[in-house]
């Protein structure tokens, strides 16, 4: 296999040994965007589908790691594994099913007491999500994916809550709006959702 370069803007960085759980062969990032994001679009028909969404408890680590796999599942052998390793960016891996406990609890707490909007609930889950990074790669799309999913399980006839639009094709390539993207969740890192408010809630 050629080495492939995982070093686009925002990127997590893949280690060799994480390289070797890719499951077709692969010669460059463009096929691995490719057959990733094939895989990806069979994991959101399954995500958002009525019936999965009304079974399934979105804030659970269960539903988070069967979501990876069903997005990586075909790409790589260790989808819906939590990482093993530390990464340029994440909490300590040894540590990720701690602060992964902690987040879901305090979503479900936000979401019974009305402490924010479901929109707002479902972006900051979303940051926390990649903040804590769970898996070698795919955190960012994983994490929007299970936003889509937070919104569209809590959205009714009554409330309609308005849908994100990610504009995907540019927030995963090298743009500016991925720049002001990843900018917005470095201010979430400290606590200030305006920026990330701002992108998406408007």
């Amino acid at each position: 296999m050629m080495k492939i370069n995982f070093s686009q803007f925002g990127q997590t960085l893949i280690d060799e040994d994480d390289k070797l759980g890719l499951i077709p062969l692969i010669s460059n990032l463009s096929e691995l965007n490719i057959w990733e994001h094939e895989n990806i679009i069979d994991g959101r028909r399954w995500a958002l589908n009525k019936r999965v969404l009304n079974h399934y408890e979105i804030f659970d680590i269960d539903f988070l790691l069967l979501l990876h796999k069903k997005m990586f599942g075909k790409v790589w052998k260790w989808a819906g594994e939590l990482r093993k390793s530390d990464k340029n960016i994440g909490c300590d891996y040894t540590q990720i099913r701690v602060e992964l406990k902690k987040l879901c609890d305090d979503s479900q707490y936000w979401l019974k007491n009305n402490i924010y909007s479901i929109q707002q609930i479902a972006l900051i889950f979303h940051h926390k999500l990649v903040k804590i990074h769970l898996f070698s790669n795919g955190n960012g799309r994983h994490a929007r994916l299970v936003c889509d999913c937070i919104i569209k399980k809590y959205s009714d006839s009554k409330n309609n809550i308005k849908k994100i639009n990610w504009r995907a094709n540019e927030i995963d390539s090298t743009t500016e709006l991925r720049k002001k993207y990843v900018e917005a969740l470095r201010q979430a890192d400290k606590g200030d959702y305006n920026e990330l408010f701002k992108m998406f809630l408007n």
